[in-house]
């Protein structure tokens, strides 16, 4: 019965059958439905045969004599959004979000607190005392201007070079190096790799390796808050390298076409893994598609704290109000190697590393910004932050090097709701296999219960 229902509402649809007429309506089946149908006969354009206009379904153009390809060398690249230049100057007071000295100095600190973690977390992997890690060196604007932009309920899909967001919602440094060592107090029970954090409290999912496969689960699960309407969205970051991928496009014309409420947000440091744009595409960045899948796109400068804020708050606005995608491009430049397993002297010179190090950095930027505004930071305060926060990181450090790793039983748990006989069997001959050897193990560095 429910089959058939389902058959005749599909058919209204398209036959224009009043739902009425059926033996009984499922609300939620039949109001999708309706509502699909009247948004795509909206959307099509008026079909006049009589109009000398090209009436193919799928393009909205006009007739041409003139036989001409189009280049993209003819256009101009997309513009980027800026609110204060390198010197932190305000270039137009009516963008400047005016958040005030406690809002900026508070970002200002958490910022300088991701940095600060990177070096240390770095340098304790280069000692072995961690497997792997990855520092977000320059990256710092772009997590602390969309996480301060967003609502804590917004759904964050993260690639790997996120911490910030993390951050500023309230994961603190022994979240961070308990994931990065893998203890019993990490929420993943040491299954994943350094620097996949994720927390369900905090409306974080959690990181996988794989490029670009958070895309398409974000647009689905802003299809959910469509369908929810709970006046909340979703941003899926990603790196230009991983726009390379199909997800990508899978996951843009998707949120296009359903018209979900998610902002792809874009990281473009120039390049991916180890490959230069240049080399990645020819385009115009990535940006240059937002419109060919139909979506509201902005080109903004990620080393600017400002226009981050400003245009993650005006897309986050626009994806909920009109409920549509929005693909913001921030430029950036990726200031460390892309982890610990990368030489990116190999494929950049110092000399511009360093000039992005020195003179365009976020961080150094707002600080410019604040040494602008009387009394609202300075020299002593600087030091004095620095020394605490240096502090704090390695004592959490030093906390996470104690505890001990998760109960060996775990690696068997969570793969499924419960564990199926085939894991039980597994879980069964490792115990026994422990018991005769487990001399030859060391498993005092294991919970034991």
């Amino acid at each position: 019965m429910a089959t058939a229902l389902c058959r005749q509402l599909v058919s209204s649809v398209f036959t224009r059958i009043p739902i009425k007429t059926l033996p009984f309506r499922s609300a939620t089946c039949s109001l999708q439905l309706i509502s699909r149908r009247l948004k795509s006969d909206k959307d099509r354009p008026k079909f006049d045969p009589d109009v000398d206009k090209p009436l193919f379904p799928g393009s909205r153009s006009e007739f041409t004599e003139k036989l001409q390809f189009i280049m993209p060398e003819s256009y101009d690249g997309i513009p980027v959004y800026r609110v204060m230049n390198k010197d932190g100057e305000i270039l137009n007071p009516e963008e400047d979000p005016k958040l005030g000295q406690e809002k900026i100095v508070d970002i200002y600190k958490k910022m300088t607190l991701l940095n600060t973690m990177d070096r240390i977390f770095y340098e304790s992997q280069r000692q072995g005392r961690i497997s792997f890690y990855m520092t977000n060196y320059g990256e710092e604007g772009i997590h602390m201007g969309t996480a301060a932009a967003l609502d804590a309920n917004d759904l964050v899909f993260a690639q790997y070079r996120e911490a910030g967001v993390l951050l500023y919602r309230g994961f603190t440094l022994d979240d961070f190096i308990n994931q990065c060592y893998g203890n019993h107090l990490d929420r993943g029970l040491g299954r994943q790799m350094p620097v996949h954090y994720g927390s369900e409290k905090l409306n974080f999912v959690t990181i996988s390796s794989p490029l670009a496969t958070q895309m398409p689960q974000a647009s689905g699960a802003a299809y959910a808050f469509k369908r929810k309407q709970n006046g909340l969205c979703v941003i899926c970051f990603f790196g230009e390298g991983a726009a390379s991928e199909g997800d990508a496009h899978v996951a843009m014309n998707f949120a296009a076409t359903l018209d979900a409420p998610v902002i792809f947000f874009c990281r473009n440091n120039g390049y991916a893994i180890s490959t230069p744009t240049h080399e990645q595409y020819r385009g115009d960045g990535i940006a240059g598609r937002g419109p060919g899948y139909g979506m509201a796109t902005m080109r903004v400068d990620g080393n600017d704290f400002f226009a981050v804020y400003n245009a993650t708050r005006a897309a986050r606005e626009m994806a909920i109000k009109e409920s549509r995608p929005v693909l913001l491009e921030a430029m950036t430049y990726r200031i460390g190697h892309h982890s610990t397993s990368d030489d990116s002297s190999v494929y950049r010179s110092a000399d511009e590393v360093n000039y992005w190090d020195k003179k365009d950095h976020p961080i150094g930027r707002l600080r410019k910004y604040m040494l602008r505004q009387e009394g609202w930071w300075d020299q002593t305060r600087e030091e004095a932050w620095m020394k605490e926060t240096r502090k704090s990181v390695m004592q959490a450090l030093e906390r996470a090097e104690k505890r001990k790793k998760p109960k060996v039983d775990t690696m068997f748990t969570d793969v499924y709701k419960d564990i199926e006989p085939h894991i039980q069997r597994q879980m069964n001959q490792l115990n026994e296999h422990l018991k005769k050897y487990g001399e030859h193990y060391p498993l005092k560095n294991f919970v034991d219960k």
